[in-house]
């Protein structure tokens, strides 16, 4: 009985003899030879078919699968022997879809255990209860278990804390309602070491029903980054320390700087009421004026107290009294508490209030003793151009307050002095810069603070007049703005 062969067979197939030569092809065969190229149906067989014809014959067993490639399209070969005629059937199946798949998941699964078994972190499968079905060898380094031990344990038991056991429940609910959840645990590893994790987790859900069915995590041992977050509030705390301590060296100088200029008056008005006692027994009238410098040093010690309380006040940002201060009233008195100064300088204090009547809402105290120290500070840079001059002419200094069309209030000082180029206008409001032989270079650094603590900008620019004018601006105040009134703590 010979083999047959049905040109109705979708798949190759080939009767061969003893020696492998192609006997009988049936139409698939044929088919499949011309698409590609082939002189002969032989030519879609393997090239050892000759011993594994010989082979099958000899042993009286059909030899299965044997692959064989041409161009794009893969073979799968079965060799069938006959032996009361001593052929061979060749009965052969496209397997090009099934080896191709075949050899990507063999690809992606070495791809998988190159990353699962190179990862640092811990890549863990779990069942909806939250029991470990499977883990990654970093298991080993990150909580001291090998996979195979932690099969079957619950999260419960590696994370034990009163804490671990709330955020588990929490991630459970959250992975049910959103799929997806992450949550920071600390724990202890076997090896007694503490350790802190940042675990992310999603849910497996089940096609029809949606609940969930296992959860995949990925767990980072973030320990290093937990230290370090501590290291940094414990410099953070140290920095605010001496952040303290500078504020500290910063507001005794200020308070030096700031009571020069009322210790100075008082010195000169006591002066000369000692000078009008002693000649108070030969001039009754000289009685009065020493009064009237009692008075005046009384008034003079009284404002550096001020000055002292609100200046303490406003460096350690305790409660300071703020109220609304009428800008044309404010730079009027200053001008009559630096008259005595400006005559002794021979400077002309010349003030130009706006008639609108610009208000700001600001410490009244304060806004006092910035504007004293521009005026003093124009007086000393007219002081020095008349010294570079060299004659003894009067100089003027300009006062001035007005509202831009931006709705800005500003108040103008402005001097008759030398003038400062573009860098030393800069370096001006710097703390501890001065171009003056005796001065401390902290008046205008406390001013700027001062102004931007009420919200507004203190600068300067170059003057028509050749000297400086520093212009104190404060932004438009919202039309619903009220007017808030705090006084100083009595311990400030």
């Amino acid at each position: 009985m010979s083999i047959s062969l049905s040109d109705a067979d979708p798949q190759p197939g080939l009767r061969l003899d003893k020696l492998a030569s192609v006997l009988q092809s049936n139409l698939a065969a044929k088919e499949l030879g011309i698409e590609h190229d082939l002189t002969n149906a032989a030519g879609l067989l393997p090239t050892n078919v000759q011993a594994l014809v010989k082979a099958t014959l000899q042993q009286t067993r059909a030899i299965e699968d044997v692959e064989t490639r041409i161009n794009n399209t893969i073979l799968k070969w079965t060799f069938i022997p006959c032996v009361q005629t001593g052929e061979v059937l060749a009965r052969g199946r496209d397997a090009t879809a099934d080896v191709l798949t075949h050899e990507q998941a063999i690809r992606s699964n070495r791809l998988y255990r190159v990353i699962t078994e190179n990862t640092t972190d811990l890549i863990s499968r779990h069942a909806p209860d939250g029991r470990f079905i499977d883990a990654t060898q970093a298991s080993w380094r990150l909580l001291g278990y090998w996979p195979e031990e932690l099969r079957g344990k619950l999260l419960e038991d590696i994370f034990q804390s009163d804490s671990a056991t709330r955020q588990l429940t929490e991630t459970r609910n959250r992975l049910r309602d959103d799929g997806y959840a992450t949550m920071t645990l600390d724990l202890t590893h076997r090896d007694g070491s503490k350790r802190w994790f940042e675990i992310a987790s999603r849910a497996i859900r089940e096609t029809y029903t949606g609940a969930v069915v296992e959860v995949v995590s990925v767990s980072r041992d973030i320990t290093a980054r937990v230290a370090s977050e501590d290291n940094n509030r414990l410099l953070a705390d140290e920095l605010a320390r001496t952040a303290r301590l500078a504020a500290l060296g910063e507001l005794a100088s200020s308070i030096a700087h700031e009571m020069n200029q009322p210790l100075a008056t008082i010195v000169n008005f006591a002066s000369a009421s000692q000078r009008y006692l002693k000649s108070a027994d030969t001039h009754a009238e000289h009685l009065e004026r020493v009064n009237d410098g009692l008075e005046k040093i009384i008034h003079h010690a009284n404002r550096a107290s001020e000055v002292i309380k609100h200046l303490r006040a406003f460096l350690r940002k305790g409660q300071k009294r703020t109220a609304a201060v009428q800008l044309n009233e404010t730079i009027m008195n200053v001008a009559r508490l630096c008259q005595w100064e400006a005559d002794k300088n021979n400077v002309d204090i010349i003030c130009t209030p706006a008639t609108s009547e610009p208000t700001i809402i600001a410490d009244p105290v304060l806004m006092e003793q910035v504007l004293i120290n521009l005026i003093r500070n124009g007086m000393e840079a007219n002081a020095e151009a008349r010294t570079h001059r060299r004659d003894n002419e009067g100089s003027h200094l300009i006062i001035s307050t007005s509202i831009n069309s931006e709705g800005e209030t500003l108040i103008d000082v402005t001097d008759e002095g030398p003038g400062l180029d573009e860098q030393g206008i800069r370096q001006m409001f710097q703390p501890f810069y001065t171009s003056k032989p005796r001065g401390l270079g902290l008046g205008l650094s406390m001013s700027r603070s001062i102004i931007e603590g009420f919200g507004g900008f203190l600068d300067a620019q170059t003057a028509p007049t050749g000297g400086l004018t520093l212009t104190c601006r404060f932004p438009a105040a919202p039309a619903n703005k009220r007017i808030q009134s705090m006084e100083t703590a009595p311990n400030e």
